[in-house]
């Protein structure tokens, strides 16, 4: 233990560093179950619209979104989700998925919803892409 705490005294900033890098894998591995957002997998987000008539929200960009998005989706951009939450509020029984296309700007967004009350507030673990990952269909044009 003496060797520990000199190697710690004689190199403090490498040690300092080991433990920034630790805490960020950390926080990389769990910060989604921390912050309470709960992740569906493509697989879950079918089972949820089939069951529960959940809506997706996909806020992408326009051309993002004409260029492919979950069936039946609705689309909202991100900058006008505030002034949409009325829109919103018709599917808070039955629940909204949000996506994106990767997933971390929807976390931040369901979690604002989260905030106004909706319980059952979803987010597409690793977006869009994931969706096409799982070889799940998407349509083109927009709604």
């Amino acid at each position: 233990m003496g060797q520990f705490s000199e190697f710690v005294g004689n190199h403090l900033f490498l040690f300092s560093l080991l433990l920034s890098i630790l805490m960020l894998l950390v926080w990389n591995f769990y910060g989604d179950v921390l912050s309470g957002v709960k992740l569906l997998l493509p697989d879950d987000v079918t089972r949820l619209i089939n069951r529960e008539d959940a809506q997706v929200i996909d806020i992408r960009s326009q051309k993002e979104f004409e260029g492919g998005h979950i069936i039946d989706a609705i689309h909202i951009n991100v900058d006008d989700l505030g002034n949409q939450l009325d829109k919103l509020k018709k599917f808070k029984d039955k629940g909204v998925i949000f996506c994106c296309a990767s997933g971390s700007i929807s976390i931040k967004e369901v979690r604002k919803l989260m905030n106004e009350g909706f319980e059952k507030a979803y987010c597409l673990k690793g977006g869009i892409l994931s969706w096409q990952t799982a070889n799940l269909p998407l349509t083109k044009g927009s709604k």
